[in-house]
């Protein structure tokens, strides 16, 4: 962790406690309410800032420094949970939810910069370390942010861990302030910026969308999560139902998962890292991901029938699928930041701020539906479905341009 990688790590931390909140505490929070799937999942609704960061990606990159924009997003989120911390614990649902999507916008700002001085900074030996560091700095912060906040809840209080958290964006704010890799990346990036006007939106789309591998990455990162989210958005609610504590849920399927989690992240990117080619590493990681789906179909059916044993394997298959979508992760996000790299260096912001957004939206999409499919179709065949949904990145697969080989 030295060089670029401490002060990477450091801000990709901070960034996942937006979606730790909302991911893992609010939900639990809502649905101890007595609000329906439905409605709970509709909340996803907040992620809306992180399918329009490419509109203002342009922005971004042509107006003040790259730096600057870290140091004003990350402390504007310091500034948003401290205000949290003052919202009683009853009756929060609607200034929270403001709360959490001026704290969405902020962080797809942060996250806009923060990807651009990544392709700027690492070389192509680099990205596999580099996106190892990302993603489990992402899930390290939605760990704290969301099991880990659900955990300690009891313990601290709301105003505590809200307080917490702010501290730690203040610590981010200053890390960005005073880090010599974003002040030698925004003099360079300041340097090209005196070059020539900012280009205008449709010429940003144009040079985008024609960069080698483009649009099959596009639509790999729009499906590659789609069958897993759901199953991941469920589950943990159909435990609540079924008597799972929110206190052994935040265990379970905040630190436990989300830690194993960053144990697969760190594991695919040393994968990556021993030479192993790229598709081929998807292509495993992806089978034994829908094995883990169909076990978990056939231990909903049981669900109730069997004491807690059921109940208990399915806990573990929860850690498994958390350890598989981290290794998968970093090995798309490495996929993602190779096709940039092959964009032109004045469009790279914006072309990873694309595919990242994409990321987001199947994400999403997926996930704010997915109870409704539960709701309207029944658990057993909306499982199926989610199941069929997940092999559709593996025969995307197969078709992978030379380019990204």
């Amino acid at each position: 962790m030295s060089g670029p990688f401490l002060s990477l790590g450091v801000l990709y931390l901070v960034q996942g406690f937006p979606y730790g909140l909302q991911s893992g505490l609010l939900p639990v929070l809502l649905r101890s309410q007595g609000l329906s799937l439905s409605h709970i999942g509709l909340t996803r609704a907040l992620y809306l800032p992180w399918l329009l960061k490419f509109l203002w990606s342009p922005l971004v990159d042509g107006v003040f420094l790259r730096q600057t924009w870290l140091v004003l997003s990350t402390g504007g989120l310091c500034t948003c949970c401290a205000l949290c911390s003052v919202l009683p614990l009853q009756d929060t649902f609607t200034p929270l939810a403001w709360l959490l999507l001026l704290m969405h916008i902020l962080s797809s700002m942060q996250d806009v910069a923060l990807d651009a001085v990544t392709v700027a900074v690492l070389d192509k030996e680099q990205l596999g370390l580099g996106n190892s560091v990302q993603v489990v700095a992402y899930k390290l912060g939605s760990v704290l942010a969301g099991g880990g906040a659900l955990a300690v809840l009891h313990l601290l209080g709301w105003r505590g861990v809200f307080l917490l958290l702010s501290l730690g964006y203040l610590l981010a704010t200053l890390c960005a302030l005073w880090s010599t890799t974003l002040r030698e990346e925004s003099r360079c990036h300041g340097n090209r910026q005196s070059c020539g006007p900012a280009l205008r939106l449709p010429d940003v789309v144009r040079g985008v969308v024609t960069a080698p591998g483009t649009v099959w990455t596009a639509v790999y990162v729009l499906v590659y999560k789609l069958g897993e989210q759901g199953s991941l958005s469920m589950v943990p609610l159909l435990l609540l139902d079924h008597g799972v504590s929110p206190a052994a849920l935040g265990f379970w399927n905040g630190i436990l998962s989300l830690g194993f989690s960053i144990v697969g992240s760190v594991a695919g990117g040393f994968l990556l890292r021993k030479g192993r080619r790229l598709h081929l590493l998807l292509r495993k990681l992806l089978i034994l991901r829908v094995s883990c789906l169909v076990l978990q179909t056939f231990l909903l059916s049981s669900l109730g029938k069997d004491g807690g044993s059921v109940t208990v394997f399915l806990l573990l298959t929860l850690v498994l699928q958390h350890f598989l979508a981290g290794a998968v992760s970093t090995i798309t996000f490495t996929l993602m930041m190779l096709c940039t790299q092959q964009a032109h260096k004045g469009l790279q912001g914006s072309h990873y701020s694309l595919l990242s957004s994409l990321e987001v939206l199947g994400k999403v999409v997926f996930g704010a539906v997915s109870g409704i499919l539960v709701d309207s179709l029944g658990v057993s065949s909306s499982f199926w479905l989610f199941i069929v949904l997940s092999c559709l990145p593996l025969l995307h697969l197969q078709r992978l341009p030379s380019s990204l080989h």
